[in-house]
């Protein structure tokens, strides 16, 4: 993917790498999909953790059943903002509607990710209080 921008298709079929290898908990695709001093926030406000040995942490070691639903919302040079849809489990135990800004190097691999996740039942602002 060396190219000096980006393209919608570009960062989707990124995003489906990423589906396809969290899916099946292949812990190697970390290296493929992610720069070795990449940074990945599973929060705005999260310290990020910091290299694929950090990234690796967060994946889990067991197959998951999912749904997703992915779409590009924007891409501004190397920046790609992808709005998601998941459904865990079946029947559904839990579901995010998540936003992705995701940064890539030239090489096509992530530099620089930052998830915006939400589910059901959590405060939709920092106005909203949280439920007891």
């Amino acid at each position: 993917m060396e190219r000096s921008s980006l393209t919608d298709s570009d960062v989707m079929e990124w995003v489906g790498r990423y589906e396809r290898a969290w899916r099946a908990a292949d812990l190697d695709a970390v290296d493929e999909l992610f720069t070795p001093d990449a940074r990945y926030r599973t929060s705005p406000y999260e310290e990020s953790l910091v290299g694929h040995d950090a990234i690796k942490t967060i994946w889990r070691d067991e197959e998951l059943v999912f749904t997703v639903v992915a779409d590009t919302v924007a891409v501004d040079g190397q920046v790609g903002v992808v709005r998601l849809e998941v459904h865990y489990g079946i029947p559904v135990r839990q579901e995010y509607r998540d936003l992705w800004v995701i940064t890539f190097a030239p090489d096509g691999r992530c530099a620089d990710f930052e998830e915006w996740a939400y589910w059901p039942g959590r405060p939709v602002s920092a106005l909203t209080p949280a439920p007891d």
